[in-house]
């Protein structure tokens, strides 16, 4: 069967919801026309295979056997030409627009303990954090279980597209609320309509939680986090995530954070207030470019945040479980320097953003 690849707005299609059916297998499942086949897979149980859930990485690439898919972003940099010819689609970015059979490796490895769900959630209160990074405290109607170290898709009203933020706090925290630490972009819409338009009291749609690099509670080793940016939220939450562990009371926990300059640097407070700072909590700033006309304001460490959990740590980073987040660069450094200390790829823990 033909497979048609269409660009209509959802508007124009009439049934509400879908059913997917995976190919060689008895599996299958609804998706809602307006939600996407990879996100409705994981809210119906299934495994299915994804990483950035923005349309960037290719990891949720699935073949459409049969059906038609209206594509929320027809030009998302992961699909070539070749993966069209050949019938592939983007399971993140893919609306169906009828029964589909599709052809994918779904696995357990990427389903969590609490599947997503989408829900309204109002705007409670915002506190700036640096000169450019804010946090938003989102209040739910009902409580939604997310683990340490997952992210959300904010629906951000007047922006096309969802954008994705981690959440900085606890799910079981006493107001159940979602705390999201955000960094504005130059130029970026997403971030722009964040910071410039949503007001509190202002209600937003919430799609989550998503994310693979979450806090392991069952590992019996220290944890290194390294963070750049906006990466600190999650960071922030698996940090706090150890203390309210008890089965984790002996895991110390190093955050390493870099920024470009003092005015960048924030967080200590956060690790400050867990108990066993100093004992089981570290905070460990750096920046990479020291106002060389204003020396006093920073007497820390200079270089790059993975130089110096190089420094602090070499040969004993095999021994650590490790999660870091942060911008494409940070990332690869970071992930080049794992590879070359020899730490154990099920030990290493990271969502792709782009």
């Amino acid at each position: 069967m033909k497979c048609v690849f269409l660009t209509h707005p959802l508007e124009t299609i009439i049934a509400d919801t879908f059913n997917i059916a995976l190919a060689g297998s008895e599996q299958q499942f609804t998706c809602a026309a307006d939600d996407t086949i990879m996100r409705a897979a994981l809210r119906a149980g299934i495994g299915m295979p994804y990483e950035c859930n923005v349309g960037s990485c290719g990891t949720c690439k699935i073949e459409l056997v049969s059906g038609e898919v209206v594509s929320n972003w027809p030009d998302a940099p992961a699909l070539g030409e070749r993966d069209r010819s050949r019938g592939r689609v983007l399971g993140c970015q893919s609306r169906p627009a009828g029964d589909c059979v599709v052809k994918a490796r779904p696995g357990p490895q990427y389903l969590t303990a609490h599947a997503p769900q989408r829900f309204q959630a109002t705007l409670d209160e915002t506190r700036d954090l640096t000169h450019d990074i804010r946090e938003f405290r989102f209040k739910l109607k009902e409580r939604v279980p997310f683990l340490p170290g997952q992210y959300a898709l904010l629906h951000i009203p007047g922006v096309e597209g969802p954008r994705a933020y981690s959440m900085s706090n606890l799910a079981q925290d006493a107001d159940g609320a979602w705390h999201f630490q955000i960094k504005r972009t130059p130029q970026g819409k997403g971030t722009g309509a964040m910071f410039d338009q949503v007001r509190i009291g202002d209600t937003i749609a919430i799609d989550g939680p998503y994310g693979l690099a979450y806090l392991r509670t069952d590992s019996p080793r220290d944890i290194i986090c390294i963070a750049g940016g906006s990466g600190l939220a999650p960071m922030v939450s698996i940090a706090r995530g150890v203390a309210a562990t008890a089965a984790m009371s002996g895991v110390k926990v190093h955050l390493f954070y870099g920024g470009r300059g003092a005015r960048d640097i924030c967080g200590e407070d956060m690790i400050q207030a867990l108990p066993g700072y100093g004992e089981r909590f570290f905070f460990h700033p750096i920046i990479s470019m020291p106002d060389a006309a204003s020396p006093e304001e920073w007497t820390g460490k200079v270089g790059f945040v993975h130089e110096l959990a190089l420094e602090m740590h070499g040969p004993r980073l095999p021994e650590h479980e490790i999660y870091f987040a942060g911008p494409p660069m940070m990332a690869q450094a970071v992930q080049k320097m794992l590879m070359q200390e020899k730490v154990p790829g099920a030990q290493v823990h990271y969502d792709a953003f782009y």
